[in-house]
C-alpha cells in the first residue's frame, strides 16, 4: 500500500480561517500539502468546498462532534466536500471513568456508523488523553470504548494525547493495527501542555517512531497552539520533517 499524502488538520489554522477562509488554505496548497481535514464546515460547505476546488485539495477526513447532537446534516456536508471518514474529534473527559458510560459514547457511535454508508462515509474517533489516562478493569478505557463499537468504525489516533496520557503512542498504533487509518502528528511536551507544541522532530513526542508504527495510516499534522512564530511555517517544517522520515 502506497504511502498517504500529509494533512493538516485546519483547526491549526482556526485564527487565519476566521480572517479568510481562501487565503488560508490558498497558503497550506502554496506549503505543499494536497490533503487538509476540515472542521467546523457543516454552516459553510459551499464556501468550504469553493476554497478546496481552487487549490486543487482534497479532504479525505473530517472533524465533527456529533454524539448526542443533529448529526445527519453532518454527514451530508461532508459528503459534499468528498469526505470518506468522518471523526467525532471530542467527548468531555468526565464520560470516561466508567463502563456505563463509555459504552454510552459507543452506542451513539454505532448509531451513526450504522448511517454513515447512505453518505459514502465511515465514521472514525479521535482521542485525547483522559481516554488513555482512565482505566477501565486494569486498562486504558478507550479499549473497553472499541470492544463496544461496531467493527466498521475505526480510529483517528492522537499521538500527542496518547503520550499525554501515560501511554506508548508507537506501542498503541502497533495494538491497534490496520482499525487506525489516520494520526495526528504533533510534538511537544509528553505533559500534554499544549502551549509547548513545537513542529514535529523537535519536541519529547517519538514522531519518528509512531511514523514508523502505522505506515499505512494518513499523517494529519497538527498544532493546538503554536507560540513559535508564524503557524504557517511550524506547519511546513512539521510537513518537512513527516516527508523526510517516511
Amino acid at each position: 500500500m502506497s504511502k498517504q499524502q500529509p494533512s493538516v488538520q485546519l483547526y491549526t489554522l482556526r485564527d487565519a480561517i476566521a480572517d479568510d477562509l481562501q487565503i488560508a488554505l490558498d497558503r497550506v496548497a502554496a506549503i505543499g500539502f494536497t490533503q487538509v481535514e476540515p472542521y467546523g464546515f457543516v454552516d459553510r460547505v459551499e464556501e468550504f468546498s469553493e476554497a478546496l476546488s481552487r487549490n486543487n485539495l482534497k479532504a479525505p477526513t473530517a472533524h465533527a462532534m456529533m454524539v448526542d447532537q443533529d448529526w445527519k446534516p453532518m454527514l451530508a456536508a461532508a459528503q459534499k466536500l468528498g469526505v470518506k471518514t468522518l471523526i467525532d474529534p471530542f467527548t468531555v473527559p468526565e464520560r470516561w471513568t466508567n463502563k456505563d458510560d463509555v459504552v454510552v459514547i459507543a452506542k451513539a457511535i454505532n448509531e451513526i456508523a450504522a448511517a454513515a454508508p447512505d453518505f459514502g462515509l465511515q465514521i472514525a474517533y479521535h482521542n485525547h488523553n483522559w481516554e488513555f489516562s482512565n482505566h477501565i478493569d486494569g486498562a486504558p478505557a478507550l479499549y473497553t470504548f472499541i470492544d463496544a463499537l461496531r467493527d466498521d468504525v475505526v480510529l483517528e489516533i492522537d499521538t500527542f494525547w496518547v503520550e499525554a496520557g501515560g501511554q506508548s503512542a508507537p506501542e498503541v498504533l502497533k495494538k491497534l493495527g490496520e482499525r487506525v487509518v489516520a494520526i495526528h502528528v504533533k510534538d511537544g511536551n509528553k505533559n500534554g501542555d499544549v502551549n509547548l507544541q513545537v513542529p514535529a522532530g523537535q519536541g519529547q513526542i517519538p514522531v519518528r517512531e509512531i511514523l514508523a508504527a502505522a505506515p499505512n495510516a494518513l499523517p494529519v499534522i497538527e498544532f493546538d497552539f503554536y507560540t513559535g512564530g508564524d503557524i504557517f511555517d511550524g506547519i511546513a517544517q512539521s510537513l518537512a520533517f513527516v516527508n523526510e522520515v517516511r
